[in-house]
């Protein structure tokens, strides 16, 4: 048995993820045992971390609304039962996090089972402290340990002599084949089905720590309810949103409760708001703020109960987007432009960090328009997160960092990605406007965007799919410099970013790799309509060369 494999495989990132559920199309990967064995060494590497016996670790566990959340959960509970456990039960991700630093729960960690906006068969955890969410090499080392205790207790006989420290899982770590400096970001390969089901937690040892459940989520609410009435100041601080109309689009996902338990006793308005039950089926469209059933979906809301403005979510609530009265959707540039400028008045000058992909009009915007400093850094709403954090360590003050799917974090909030605390941020300054007479639209009347956008993904074929790509990257780099069209931007941290600005076109294209895929996404936009084709035709000759690229 390749334990290794099996729980190292279930790396994303900084994630766990798996299919919960054997589909036609995919074994399943993530099980209750396996989720034992992960949660119990979570408990072991947290006590390492704070110095804390694992007796003394209060964490807490949640989950959205994944038709396997049940299941995991119960598992998450029995590997923390060597620790104080609190269940949190249905709840966001960014609350889960903020049960780490909130005065009434102030947890030493906390883990949270979701997926986020990926099929209903898929499922995962998250996992927190009080610095945030763990980065990858983080999980690598928890995932060492999973590893270690399935090897010892996964047989079946092994129950006797356990040794539940941290200590005792983390010397059992180091026995592990490869070790935390070894292990991959994904194994590549499948784990049989066998496998997976022969990982048991039978033998797992129950802790002595106790399990009780706890109300996070109005804790949560609470915390942001007050929030909403310190900013906005209203004469009637018991109904700061009276006179606002307000619309929700939860996709059946975890936030529904933003509407009844945030807006409404805070005298909004929020009738028209649709999909706020929990059905982890998502059987009216995918909980995704990227998706263009699901945006389609909040405008209908939004112009069919005539509401000042409308939310979505994604279905663990850590991503959002806003939609203004007119239909009009506010994601992607149009999003990080309206947070920007909310920021700006307040914090002139500051660095907006945000992915690869956003526009030149957006750029110009914050710039020029805002008076802000725009880095635009790597895909990943980690990496985009991370480095607005470094940026602060450094001396220069960074107040929001944005991916344009929707993770936006900042800097007053503990760089938390919170799709509530966006849209928090957007419904207050609105209040506020409101009662000058001004609207929330007027703060982007300025922004421009590009006429046409488009992506193309290049599949790479075969199982040197990095190395391959990378040399694609390289090729290309060298292609681009010898047209005197194409002007390569620098500084560029993700893929080769070329501005083109003649008499043709005007515009820009990036190629990258994909974090994770066998893919070389790449990204155009032009000024005028037709000018994404021209930009394209300008590559065709590059592309040709590569008989292991398709789109």
């Amino acid at each position: 048995m390749d334990y290794f494999k099996v729980f190292h495989r279930l790396q994303n990132g900084n994630d766990v993820r798996g299919a919960a559920i054997a589909t036609d199309k995919e074994q399943q990967t993530l099980t209750p045992d396996i989720a034992a064995y992960i949660a119990r060494a979570y408990a072991a590497w947290l006590a390492e971390r704070t110095g804390k016996a694992v007796g003394d670790l209060r964490i807490g566990v949640g989950h959205d609304s994944r038709v396997t959340a049940e299941p995991l959960s119960e598992a998450v509970l029995k590997g923390l039962s060597v620790a104080e456990s609190y269940n949190c039960h249905l709840i966001s991700t960014p609350a889960m996090f903020q049960s780490t630093v909130l005065p009434g729960s102030d947890f030493d960690g906390a883990v949270m089972i979701t997926a986020s906006h990926l099929p209903f068969n898929r499922n995962g955890l998250k996992f927190f402290t009080k610095d945030g969410g763990l980065e990858h090499s983080e999980l690598t080392e928890v995932l060492d340990l999973a590893t270690a205790l399935a090897e010892k207790y996964a047989g079946g006989g092994a129950a006797e002599a356990a040794d539940n420290t941290a200590g005792g899982a983390a010397e059992a770590a180091e026995n592990t084949a490869g070790g935390a400096a070894e292990a991959p970001g994904n194994t590549e390969g499948g784990t049989p089905a066998a496998e997976v089901k022969d990982v048991s937690a039978a033998g797992l040892p129950e802790g002595e720590g106790s399990s009780v459940d706890f109300d996070m989520v109005g804790l949560y609410c609470d915390h942001m309810k007050q929030i909403i009435i310190d900013e906005v100041q209203a004469e009637d601080r018991e109904h700061p949103l009276a006179g606002l109309h307000i619309v929700e689009d939860a996709g059946n996902g975890a936030a529904g409760f933003f509407a009844t338990d945030i807006l409404q006793p805070l005298g909004a308005d929020i009738s028209g708001s649709v999909y706020l039950d929990p059905d982890g089926t998502f059987p009216n469209h995918i909980p995704n703020p990227e998706n263009h059933d699901a945006m389609n979906a909040a405008r209908k809301a939004v112009t069919d109960s005539r509401a000042d403005l409308g939310v979505i979510f994604d279905c663990d609530g850590d991503r959002g987007a806003v939609v203004f009265a007119d239909g009009t959707e506010v994601n992607r540039n149009v999003l990080i432009a309206l947070l920007a400028a909310i920021l700006a008045p307040k914090h002139p000058g500051s660095v907006i960090v945000t992915d690869s992909v956003t526009s030149d009009e957006l750029h110009d915007f914050l710039e020029k328009d805002l008076g802000l400093k725009h880095f635009r850094y790597r895909r990943g709403y980690k990496n985009v997160i991370d480095k607005g954090i470094e940026l602060n360590k450094a001396g220069e003050d960074c107040e929001l960092a944005i991916e344009t799917s929707g993770h936006g974090a900042f800097k007053e909030n503990y760089f938390s990605d919170d799709g509530a605390y966006i849209a928090v941020k957007i419904i207050c300054t609105m209040a506020r406007l409101q009662k000058e007479g001004k609207t929330i639209e007027s703060l982007i009347r300025d922004l421009k965007q590009p006429a046409e956008s488009v992506e193309v993904r290049y599949t790479i074929a075969g199982e040197d799919f990095a190395d391959y790509g990378t040399k694609v990257l390289e090729d290309f780099r060298v292609f681009a410099e010898q047209d005197p069209r194409f002007h390569i931007v620098e500084p560029n941290y993700e893929g080769i970013r070329v501005s083109f600005d003649d008499e043709e076109v005007k515009g820009w294209m990036l190629l990258r790799k994909s974090l994770h895929d066998p893919v070389l996404p790449m990204n155009i936009e032009a000024e005028k309509a037709g000018g994404t084709d021209i930009i394209r035709k300008r590559l065709e000759p590059f592309f040709a060369r590569f008989d292991r690229l398709s789109v």
